[in-house]
């Protein structure tokens, strides 16, 4: 049974920075794109950054590029959101998700697997 599991998300000020990892237990992690996603309240869940099985690639969606940084330890079976410079527009419910293609992921369409979240709250 494959999961997914995030943490470190919590309440920060504006400017502040956190990372988040996710981990991953019951698949072969390396042949899984990896994305973050986050739905704000009374939002719908988008794609915020995406990363290709062997960490060669990473796509971010307009509004994070520069502040957040996705990467993965696959020694590990984790990936990770670095991210800097938050504001209050980022607080959000975080999830990780995964699927064997990238090109998914960077859509957001389909993911095979998802983890149960975790929340980040940005203060003024």
């Amino acid at each position: 049974q494959v999961q997914l599991v995030e943490s470190g998300g919590g309440l920060v000020q504006s400017g502040g920075s956190l990372r988040l990892p996710c981990s991953a237990s019951g698949c072969p992690f390396s042949t899984y794109a990896m994305g973050w996603f986050r739905q704000a309240p009374g939002k719908e869940r988008v794609v915020v950054a995406a990363i290709t099985g062997d960490g060669s690639s990473t796509r971010y969606t307009d509004s994070v590029k520069g502040r957040f940084t996705i990467s993965r330890d696959n020694t590990k079976n984790t990936v990770y959101l670095q991210m800097n410079s938050l504001q209050p527009k980022d607080t959000a419910v975080y999830y990780c998700a995964a699927d064997p293609s990238y090109r998914m992921v960077i859509l957001g369409r389909g993911m095979d697997y998802w983890g149960k979240g975790t929340l980040v709250t940005v203060s003024t």
